[in-house]
This record gives C-alpha cells, structure tokens and sequence, in this order.
C-alpha cells in the first residue's frame, strides 16, 4: 500500500475533514478539467431552451453526479455508521491491491483523446 494511503488510517475525522475539503478545493482549482467541463455543461444547459425551474434542476444534477465520489462514501458512513468501516475499507483496499492495473485503465483511457484527436485530424 503506498505510504499516503497507508497514513489515512491515523488521521482524525476532523482533520479528514480537512483534508477532503483542501483536496477538493485544490483540485477543483488545480485541475485543467474541471472549468472546461463545468463551462460546457453550463453552456448545454443555458443552451436548451429550458425554463429557470428547469435549468436549476438540471445544474442540480450536474453537481449531484459530479460529486458522487465524494458523497458515496459519506452516504455509506452516514447509512452503516460504524458498520461502514468494513465496507469503506474494502473501497479503500480494492485500489491499494490493483494499483497497476487501475492506473493502467486510467492512463488507457486517458491517451485515447488525444489519439482520437489525431484521427480525427488526419481523416478530415
């Protein structure tokens, strides 16, 4: 298990808290990713005729799915109570023990953009 993840265990839920919270606001802002896609959803939205009651709900599913990472976990916690912690740490286990092959995925997926991209480049 890398050392970082191994380190969680000894934290105390606030400063999980803590962590969880500056994670999110640094990668929300470090993150190149996230205004784009945040930009264009606003974009479709704005773009689709909608009422306001309509456009507020749909910028309300858009946070509810962009956040499922984060609030699955704490949905589980708040749920199971303690009971959560068998099931939140075979989450945790699970990336620990398939650390190459998630990144792998990832990095997969990740390339396939920039290789459709060029397809797309090199057939128009």
């Amino acid at each position: 298990m890398p050392k970082w993840m191994a380190a969680i265990d000894r934290l105390t839920p606030v400063k999980v808290f803590g962590l969880g919270l500056g994670l999110a606001l640094a990668l929300a802002a470090l993150n190149a990713k996230n205004a784009p896609l945040t930009i264009a959803a606003a974009a479709s939205i704005d773009s689709a005729g909608l009422s306001v009651g309509q456009e507020i709900t749909s910028l309300a599913i858009f946070v509810l799915i962009a956040t499922l990472g984060l609030l699955a976990p704490l949905g589980v916690y708040m749920v199971e109570g303690e009971r959560a912690k068998t099931t939140l740490g075979d989450w945790k286990d699970w990336p620990a023990q398939h650390n190459v092959a998630v990144m792998a995925v990832l990095f997969f997926v990740i390339g396939l953009k920039p290789l459709g991209d060029g397809i797309g480049i090199l057939t128009s």
